[in-house]
């Protein structure tokens, strides 16, 4: 039977390349197994559902090497796990070299080893690189005054008047979320500031 792994990082980032070019090898949708999930480890529901399906002598098409996961001793683990342990092959469509139905002499295993090694290096330091630059990116934008996550909600101008009126039985409490437009845990985080400015 024939496998294909696609992995993408995020949700929001596209899978249509790698999909494009399994189905240039017909395999069924099926078959094809797709995270949206970080490469930084293999807890993956998906990856995991494609171990528990494979048998030996099956084979597993992936794009690149960073598309099977960004873990150097994770990478050549689970190259093991699937190669040796359950006995399937394995073919990454970016690196020829990287095909174990062929070379399975001992000079083919040394370089398939060489440049599986090589891989797994570059596609962990690319991992750790992307993350130093977000970080970097971060920080200069918060020097900046840069501010990350949602927008904080500012209860209106007359907030002060609006909880007398609702403190006093004048105003119903879901009437009160409507006029300061807050939601519930909101409004009481705003109501707890607006008494200790009070108290000041």
């Amino acid at each position: 039977m024939e496998y294909a792994y696609v992995r993408v990082s995020s949700k929001e980032q596209n899978e249509e390349r790698q999909l494009m070019e399994m189905s240039e090898l017909n395999i069924p949708s099926e078959r094809i197994y797709i995270d949206k999930q970080s490469g930084k480890d293999f807890k993956r529901e998906r990856y995991q559902d494609l171990l528990n399906a494979l048998h030996k002598d099956d084979l597993i098409y992936i794009l690149s090497i960073d598309r099977l996961g960004r873990n150097y001793a994770e990478i050549q683990n689970q190259w093991r796990i699937i190669t040796q342990e359950i006995g399937a092959d394995i073919i990454v469509i970016d690196m020829p070299l990287l095909d174990t139905r062929r070379g399975k002499d001992l000079m083919g295993t040394f370089l398939a080893d060489i440049v599986l090694q090589l891989l797994a290096f570059v596609a962990e330091k690319e991992y750790e690189n992307i993350h130093t630059r977000q970080a970097q990116g971060i920080a200069a934008a918060r020097a900046k005054g840069v501010r990350f996550g949602r927008p904080i909600k500012t209860p209106p101008d007359d907030f002060g008047n609006l909880v007398k009126q609702w403190e006093h039985g004048e105003l119903l409490f879901k009437d009160l979320l409507e006029k300061t437009d807050l939601k519930e845990a909101t409004f009481y985080r705003r109501l707890r500031e607006h008494r200790v400015s009070k108290k000041k």
